[in-house]
């Protein structure tokens, strides 16, 4: 009996929750009507690019902060109920939010 098995024995329901965590996590992002405003700042010299005007659960625009910031390899923060990516990237997430199902508005610069 291996070191795996014998997990397997001590936490039988451990197992059993992750493997059915992941399909629930796909797609559970609350759609809205009103356009997502995509904005560019400048803040001490640096550029970023802001997401707000989301009306679901922060917890949902939390998830989605974190799958932008993964799929464009960058840094950001959620913050006061808006997503800040560091550096000018309105075009690839605007095209990523379009074709997750969202309406997105560009604004400034």
């Amino acid at each position: 009996m291996d070191l795996h098995d014998q997990l397997k024995n001590l936490f039988p329901d451990h197992i059993k929750e992750a493997s059915s965590e992941k399909p629930e996590e796909t797609n559970s992002i609350w759609m809205q009507e009103a356009p997502i405003i995509c904005k560019y700042e400048k803040r001490k010299g640096k550029p970023i690019t802001i997401l707000e005007g989301y009306t679901g659960a922060n917890e949902d625009f939390k998830v989605l902060a974190k799958e932008i910031k993964q799929k464009l390899s960058v840094g950001g923060s959620f913050k006061d109920d808006k997503i800040i990516i560091q550096g000018d990237y309105r075009d690839k997430i605007m095209q990523l939010l379009k074709d997750k199902g969202f309406s997105v508005k560009r604004v400034g610069g």
